[in-house]
């Protein structure tokens, strides 16, 4: 279980995601409601992952943990082994020589939800994600505008991705995060679609993994 345990974007309508989505604006994480993760027209989502994953995904393992997973992870590791090592540590090396940071963005959407560094260095980074085994971001480096937090700890995009989970150290708030999850392009397929808002939404309606 791992880290579990241990298109082109539209504009979103006033009162839908952005709105109702921030129960506890002011700390972190911001906290969504179940509501989220409730069956939608491809899982939890409204759309398979991209076809154009980055960082030598693999479609159908990430269309499965984005869409029809709420508690798995992709194996420890998997985002530096194999073709995706050479991909990732490509772009930290880029983004090195250019003093630039990296984005990584939702596989379904295309939304941006993750930018490092924060306060720390690329290396920073990529030392605490190989010691863990998963991707893992701080308060800092979470685009807040397209995630949340489950009270459960699960880390979810605004439109149902399953991204990972926060597991805090003593250095704070840890979002440890499937590399399936944010290897979209950055060219969303889909539009954005408000999240179902209506009292019927309960727990029955989550898909396990």
């Amino acid at each position: 279980m791992g880290c579990a345990q241990s298109s082109a974007v539209g504009s979103v309508e006033a009162g839908s995601v952005a709105d109702v989505l921030n129960e506890k604006k002011g700390s972190y994480p911001f906290v969504g409601p179940n509501k989220i993760m409730t069956r939608k027209e491809h899982g939890t989502s409204s759309t398979p992952v991209q076809s154009n994953l980055m960082y030598g995904c693999d479609f159908r393992t990430a269309d499965r943990i984005c869409n029809y997973n709420r508690h798995f992870a992709e194996n420890a590791g998997y985002f530096m082994s194999g073709k995706r090592k050479a991909q990732v540590l490509k772009a930290i090396g880029d983004a090195k020589k250019r003093k630039e940071k990296i984005t990584f963005y939702d596989s379904n959407t295309g939304n941006p939800l993750f930018t490092v560094p924060g306060k720390r260095s690329l290396d920073d980074w990529l030392r605490e994600s190989q010691k863990h085994g998963w991707p893992s971001f701080r308060d800092d480096e979470v685009n807040w505008e397209y995630v949340r937090c489950l009270r459960n700890g699960e880390a979810v995009s605004i439109h149902g991705t399953h991204l990972g989970h926060n597991l805090p150290d003593r250095n704070g708030n840890r979002y440890c995060i499937n590399l399936v999850s944010i290897a979209g392009s950055g060219k969303a397929a889909v539009s954005e679609q408000p999240i179902n808002t209506s009292k019927e939404s309960n727990n029955n309606d989550e898909i396990a993994a």
